[in-house]
């Protein structure tokens, strides 16, 4: 606990394969990018009230970013982040490295597990600004942005709990988690979802177990091999070393994902 205690001060990484739950709780209520959010959707709130708009015009907004959310991060994160051109430019590399790459590599490093602000907050406001803005005006425009923060905020949480050495009590919180597990240690090519598959579903990359696909081998480089960085170096370099096709210290055949 102390070590946990010890990294909010120096900025060292936590790890979710060692934490317990109350440990999530201190980092995530106190990570910068969680406060982050937390102030903006404080102040979007504010802007959107001070308005003091007609309900629908809140409501409406509200509903529609809850409704699309899951399908936006899916094609987020299917078609771009597990996307194969990010790591080709040399301009766009080290996004890719920080926003995904990464977060396979080491499932379990909380600080490449949530995303970075300067990549989320505008993403957000791309999507949800003119949803709120063409029901409401800007006070719809305020509330749409503050919904997408606030889903971002659970969404990222339950992706936490996902990665943490904790079983959950709750039958669909243990089921999500494993199905999000397979995702990172099985197959990544299917269960794009955090807390809805129903997208997945949907588009036909959801599976059930392990035993409905045969294990990726790329399911921790996400395809950028060794062959590939020797042509695209620019991750490598950024990385400083190779792409790792398992986790640091696993034997061949080895990789599991941790409870």
């Amino acid at each position: 606990m102390w070590r946990n205690r010890a990294s909010l001060r120096t900025g060292r990484s936590f790890d979710l394969g060692k934490m317990n739950l109350p440990q999530l709780w201190m980092a995530y209520l106190t990570y910068p990018t969680i406060l982050l959010y937390f102030a903006l959707i404080v102040l979007t709130t504010t802007l959107c009230l001070r308005a003091h708009p007609p309900l629908m015009h809140v409501l409406i907004p509200v509903a529609l970013v809850v409704a699309i959310y899951p399908i936006t991060w899916y094609a987020i994160h299917r078609f771009i982040l597990h996307g194969q051109w990010l790591y080709r430019n040399p301009l766009t590399a080290g996004l890719w490295k920080r926003i995904h790459f990464d977060h396979h590599q080491d499932p379990h490093l909380l600080d490449v597990l949530f995303g970075s602000p300067l990549n989320t907050i505008p993403t957000i406001a791309i999507i949800v600004t003119p949803l709120g803005y063409a029901v409401g005006g800007w006070p719809g425009a305020w509330a749409a942005i503050a919904t997408g923060l606030a889903m971002t905020c659970v969404y990222e949480f339950f992706h936490c709990i996902q990665h943490l050495a904790y079983k959950p009590r709750s039958r669909w919180v243990a089921r999500m988690k494993a199905l999000h597990l397979l995702h990172h240690f099985h197959d990544e090519d299917g269960n794009y979802g955090i807390t809805n598959y129903f997208p997945d579903r949907l588009f036909g990359s959801f599976y059930e177990d392990a035993r409905s696909r045969p294990r990726s081998a790329h399911v921790f480089n996400l395809g950028y091999t060794v062959e590939r960085a020797a042509r695209f170096p620019w991750v490598m370099r950024q990385t400083g070393a190779p792409p790792r096709d398992r986790p640091e210290g696993a034997k061949p055949g080895s990789a599991r994902p941790a409870a």
